[in-house]
């Protein structure tokens, strides 16, 4: 089965938009912070996979819908559009137009399609729409139900990175699942607060060096794509916990999950590059260490560098590179938002994949969406937009938010080509399959 007749097999699109249960008001605007517009280019795209039950069986697309018009009375930024001001800053009008929705159906059961390998599976069931070319009439959130021939379902759900990170993203999602189960949001969410324009002071450039995290692109106009010089391929590898361990040792066991796990993969993507393409330079993406609260959308994450320059990555013992991910890395999250012009938002940049990424799932809560009850058996969550240096995002848990005792989950973005030969250095010098 192939990338193609993976398509074909999803058919009888259907296109409706949803709109908040009450007016937010023409005047109201939701300002977008400088890390939210370093972010712009990027996407977050997940699909959750249910199983057939008495009740998924038993909605209908009326009863998704009915929960959404409360729930967007909460997340209503996310139904706005993007405008500009004077100067030429993007900003979110709160316009009350709406998430667009999709529904379609599958020709294949659900156990037929998790049988189809990750690199391909996802897409057809998430709509891969970027903002733009006309930036005021595009939706910034996507939601997709298909139905499978068993009576499975999956709901494709595509997130603009604009409007937060991954942890804001799931936090959306979640609260829908949450307003269907007929469930009132828990009391210590709070509402959503719009950030509203603020006089800006001048800011004078930056005196600290250019950020090694960010790669800066051309100008992306209205439509926030980037251009990829080769075809990116999405994997996924499990990690069991003993293989962890096993990695970790004894003079490592002090050496967090995430950062073994960005080690082991930075020195097998150096030995697939080696010939001077080897990353000497990495960036780490990790969420702050704080609750972020229901419906708060904002994008905070840390962004470090970790480099070698002594010598290439493949050489070094794997030990040292976990050291180094663990203790030597450079926060350049504030140069990164000073990167950023103070009026019109230029210029623009990559954060996924300027440099090889690696990025620290945890805290998002991909087995947080249920369906009155019924929890998701697979959930299949990626990044597009990311650079030619690729990405790749590491789950403490796991991927599949059916049960968790898999342990971590890598999830790959990288250059078609380089898949296969990851997945070789893995096996020869790590028994990895």
């Amino acid at each position: 089965m192939g990338v193609n007749s993976d398509a074909a097999a999803v058919y009888g699109h259907k296109l409706s938009t949803v709109v908040p249960g009450s007016v937010s008001g023409e005047t109201v605007v939701h300002e977008l912070a400088d890390m939210d517009l370093v972010m712009k280019l990027h996407y977050v795209r997940t699909v959750y996979y249910f199983q057939q039950s008495e009740t998924v069986d038993g909605l209908t697309i009326v009863d998704l819908k009915k929960p959404m018009f409360r729930w967007l009375t909460s997340y209503y930024p996310v139904t706005g559009r993007i405008r500009r001001t004077e100067a030429g800053r993007p900003l979110v009008k709160c316009n009350d137009c709406g998430v667009r929705i999709v529904e379609a159906n599958c020709c294949r059961t659900l156990e037929e399609w998790l049988q189809v390998p990750h690199s391909a599976r996802w897409r057809p069931l998430v709509p891969d729409k970027v903002l733009g070319p006309d930036l005021r009439f595009s939706p910034m959130v996507y939601v997709q139900f298909t139905k499978f021939q068993c009576g499975g379902m999956a709901i494709g759900y595509s997130w603009s990175h604009v409007l937060g990170d991954p942890v804001a993203g799931t936090n959306c999602i979640n609260l829908w699942g949450q307003l269907l189960a007929g469930n009132p949001p828990p009391k210590s969410l709070l509402p959503h607060s719009a950030r509203t324009p603020t006089a800006r002071p001048a800011r004078q450039p930056p005196v600290s060096a250019t950020p090694l995290s960010v790669k800066q692109v051309e100008p992306a106009g209205d439509l926030w794509l980037i251009a990829d010089a080769c075809k990116m391929a999405t994997d996924s590898i499990t990690i069991t916990e003993s293989r962890l361990k096993h990695l970790q040792s004894e003079k490592l066991n002090s050496v967090p999950a995430f950062e073994m796990i960005s080690a082991l993969f930075w020195h097998c993507l150096a030995s697939v590059r080696r010939g001077g393409r080897e990353p000497r330079v990495v960036t780490i993406c990790r969420h702050k260490p704080r609750a972020k609260k229901c419906a708060e959308l904002s994008n905070e994450q840390m962004i470090s560098t970790v480099s070698t320059s002594h010598a290439s990555p493949a050489d070094l013992d794997l030990a040292e590179l976990a050291l180094l991910v663990s203790k030597q890395k450079v926060d350049e999250t504030t140069l990164v938002e000073e990167s950023i012009d103070g009026d019109g938002g230029k210029p623009d940049f990559v954060v996924y994949g300027a440099n090889l990424t690696f990025v620290d799932m945890e805290g998002v809560d991909l087995s947080g969406l249920d369906i009155k009850g019924e929890k998701p058996v697979q959930v299949d969550s990626v990044i597009d937009g990311v650079g030619d240096e690729g990405a790749v995002l590491v789950f403490p848990q796991g991927a599949d938010a059916g049960g968790g005792s898999k342990g971590p989950a890598a999830v790959l973005i990288l250059p078609e080509d380089q898949i296969l030969k990851l997945r070789e250095v893995l096996k020869r010098e790590f028994d990895m399959a």
